[in-house]
């Protein structure tokens, strides 16, 4: 491991390592307006009255690893390669990810011009995130110095800024740093995600008045009453000292209507940051947010100096009421069992830096599991995952990066900076409805750093509780407002979990994980591994479900993730607890959640077996005990176009759930290579029908594509995903040989290519990235020498933003 100074500010200051000397650093260049910066609260949205935001994620040139001078505006990059955000510093595939491939400096360089803007205005330069540190140099000025890689930062380039050609430079510094999460003498290893390098997350560049709304925090208050309210607090920027006050509106919006609003004016003597706060009463017809209803409502604040241009920033706000009691977790009044999982953000080839669109396609499938809740483990996640589960009415616990380790002063300082810039960005979602205020699984004997956070989150929010996961089964030393336990237990091959601590609220925050044998829930392993793991989530969510003492449950994991962490526990640095894979392809495991819906709403019946009988599989079939998730109340089950056997739902054994998965023995032999049928009833209606097929010689490869359109941007990039499947469309275990990939069209496949299904299990996935400024149809075709040939396609269209 590198022995370099980290790439800090107080490295920075130090060593002068982009071209500064202390003495020009003393004497008031780039870093005294960083300072500022980064004490002013990070902007939760780009507003939509600014005089212009541009998407700055286009047309970066990449150097690889940084030399010293390379930040430099005369440095010759030409060797460059030319790069959008969001970006990973080194190619990856879909495991064998290798730190120390990434765990150096890097740089990053941009050449733009700016369109004319009106004079009096400011250039803001904002990071939704960089892995792990970062420093901003313009022009061969330094302006802004960062540390840590999970929450968003701006650098002003206003003073630095040229009319003509500019050259700004990022330093990124991916090394194993003293930052939260890490900082830990063991390197990697020692948490249990990897954090591949690169400015992962979206950049924009912002045009302003001198004076804007930087920051808008709005707070529905007394919802349930006829006296709601919005509380506003709106923070104004002022680069410079306004002629008078300055009057500040705040609208309620429902769509374009105006519901109510409330005036106030501020007197800035001074440039800096002015609260104004102001309250939006008379509020009428309001309709509550919750998972089934997630309305939304837009508070539009406007400052208005007197003589200068008005500058608006909207905030979606939601009215709703989240309370953890002794007696479970109520919502906007009533009792509301939290059903929920776990999720990482890590993707296959592109580690973190997933765009937009896929951020949101997890919050989708979440919501296809039908879960109410997930907890950000363990780090703020992107904004895009966040806006998703705010329209789509997904509640979310929302953490600090750290894993188990907590460093030294200095170190926990940083713990104390991510707490407020985290609160800051989300306080005003209706989805968090919880903060994590001390890191995941660390013990108790931080009482002042922990003691600090927590009044730090009561001071910027006031309205959320507080928790935080813990691996010890007791509140000594334990000071968070709702106790949360990570539980992973098993007797006699049944998972079940601790009793709720008396007295306080309870929760548990992990459950299930890797209770199987190693390596856990692969589409290699036995079907009976995979089917253990729908089994195992469904009793732990039956215990939760049935104690009104538990608010509820977050299981492990929603999706797997790369990981060096947990010995035998590890694939291909993968880990794989998730009931969805890597690809976002669900498992036997993820049918479970999918059965948990109002038939009315979708009847369900999934098989959570395979029904083949070739060579591997278990003899006689799925056995005595089959499971198959279903919310229907009768199975009728057939073989070989004759009655087998009825099955019902299992409320005997697992009474809690709202629809427990039916058992039957289904011991067969499959010579013949008969074809499965269940229907499913409702009310003694037959609802819906699921087939598996035995025969193998129809066994076809499927490619699929989340989106049949993308934006022409650079950026924007679906999901494709192939599968070995029956001839009706279930997953065939099995299969080997390699899938070949070919893409015609304006845009880059994202994949390893050819993909191994011998070596992950006959499913795979790529990606499909549109290229900047080309629209046109995009065809994408995959190959296999015995299950054939299949197309997809995907239209790229011009993007409606903005970009430099």
């Amino acid at each position: 491991m590198s022995q370099e100074p980290p790439l800090s500010r107080r490295a920075l200051l130090r060593t002068g390592v982009i071209g500064m000397s202390a003495g020009a650093l003393a004497a008031g260049c780039g870093p005294t307006r960083t300072a500022h910066v980064e004490k002013s609260p990070p902007a939760p949205r780009l507003p939509s009255g600014a005089v212009q935001t541009y998407s700055f994620n286009q047309g970066w040139l990449f150097g690889g690893s940084y030399l010293p001078g390379s930040e430099n505006a005369e440095f010759d990059d030409t060797g460059f390669s030319t790069v959008t955000l969001p970006h990973t510093v080194v190619p990856l595939s879909w495991g064998e990810w290798d730190p120390g491939t990434w765990e150096q400096m890097w740089i990053y360089r941009k050449h733009f011009s700016l369109p004319p803007r009106p004079a009096g205005t400011r250039v803001l330069l904002q990071f939704d995130g960089v892995m792990v540190n970062a420093a901003v140099v313009l022009n061969g000025t330094s302006l802004a110095l960062h540390e840590g890689g999970y929450l968003p930062w701006t650098s002003e380039l206003t003073s630095s800024v040229a009319d003509g050609d500019n050259v700004l430079a990022v330093i990124v510094d991916s090394r194993w740093l003293p930052v939260p999460p890490e900082g830990s003498p063991s390197g990697a290893e020692a948490v249990d995600y990897l954090q591949p390098g690169g400015i992962y997350r979206d950049v924009a560049l912002r045009v302003v008045p001198e004076i804007y709304v930087s920051d808008v925090f709005a707070l529905p208050e007394n919802v349930l009453t006829a006296d709601r309210s919005v509380q506003v607090q709106a923070t104004v920027d002022a680069a410079t000292v306004p002629g008078g006050p300055v009057a500040v509106t705040a609208e309620l919006l429902d769509g374009q209507k105006v519901l109510a609003r409330a005036t106030t004016s501020v007197t800035i003597d001074t440039i800096g940051t002015t609260v104004a706060e102001l309250t939006i009463t008379g509020l009428q017809d309001i309709t509550l947010w919750s998972p089934d209803t997630p309305q939304l409502y837009t508070v539009a604040v406007t400052a208005s100096p007197v003589g200068a241009p008005p500058h608006t920033l909207n905030v979606p706000v939601g009215f709703r009421e989240a309370r953890f009691e002794l007696d479970g977790f109520f919502l906007n009044g009533e009792r509301l069992r939290i059903f929920g999982l776990n999720r990482h953000q890590l993707f296959p080839y592109t580690g973190m830096a997933a765009a937009a669109r896929l951020q949101r396609r997890d919050a989708e499938i979440l919501k296809e599991l039908n879960v109410n809740m997930v907890r950000c483990s363990h780090y703020p996640q992107s904004p895009h995952f966040l806006d998703a589960c705010d329209e789509l009415g997904i509640m979310v616990w929302q953490e600090p990066p750290g894993w188990v380790y907590v460093g030294d002063d200095a170190w926990q300082q940083l713990v104390v900076t991510n707490v407020h810039d985290m609160v800051i960005r989300d306080r005003s979602r209706p989805s968090v409805i919880v903060w994590a205020t001390r890191l995941n699984e660390t013990q108790s004997k931080y009482p002042a750093l922990y003691a600090q956070t927590r009044e730090l989150a009561y001071q910027l929010d006031g309205s959320r509780q507080t928790t935080g996961a813990m691996s010890i089964y007791s509140t000594e030393g334990w000071a968070e407002d709702v106790f949360a336990y990570d539980d992973y237990q098993a007797l006699d091959g049944h998972a079940v979990l601790q009793p709720p601590i008396a007295g306080v609220p309870y929760m548990v925050s992990e459950s299930v994980g890797a209770l199987a044998g190693p390596p856990t829930y692969r589409w290699i392993d036995p079907g009976a591994v995979l089917a253990e793991q729908a089994l195992l989530h469904a009793q732990v969510h039956n215990i939760a479900q049935s104690q009104d003492r538990y608010a509820g449950l977050l299981a492990w994991a929603g999706f797997d993730y790369a990981s060096m962490t947990g010995g035998d526990k590890i694939w291909q640095t993968l880990k794989t607890p998730g009931v969805v894979d890597t690809f976002r392809v669900p498992k036997p495991g993820a049918a479970f959640y999918q059965s948990q819906v109002d038939p009315k709403v979708r009847p369900v019946v999934l098989p959570v077996f395979f029904w083949d009988f070739g060579p591997g599989s278990t003899p006689g079939g799925p056995g005595s005990n089959a499971m198959i998730a279903t919310n229907c109340d009768q199975l009728e089950i057939f073989i070989g176009g004759a009655h087998y056997a009825t099955a019902y739902p299992d409320f005997a054994q697992l009474p809690g759930l709202a629809h427990p998965p039916a058992f039957a023995n289904i011991s067969v032999d499959g010579g013949g290579q008969p074809e499965l049928r269940i229907d499913g009833y409702v009310g003694g209606n037959l609802v819906t029908s699921t087939k598996m097929s035995a025969d193998t010689s129809a066994d076809r490869l499927a490619l699929f594509a989340d989106d049949s359109s993308i934006a022409a941007d650079g950026s924007d990039t679906t999901r494709l995903t192939f599968r070995a499947l029956d001839v009706y469309g279930n997953q065939r275990r099995g299969v080997t040989g390699e899938v070949h990939l070919s893409l015609a069209g304006p845009a880059t496949l994202i994949g390893d290519n050819p993909f191994n299904f011998t070596k992950y299990g006959g499913v795979g996935g790529a990606f499909v990235r549109s290229t900047h400024g080309r629209t046109g149809k995009v065809t994408v075709t995959a190959t296999h020498r015995t299950l054939g040939k299949a197309t997809a396609t995907v239209k790229v269209e011009p993007s409606s933003r903005p970009s430099l």
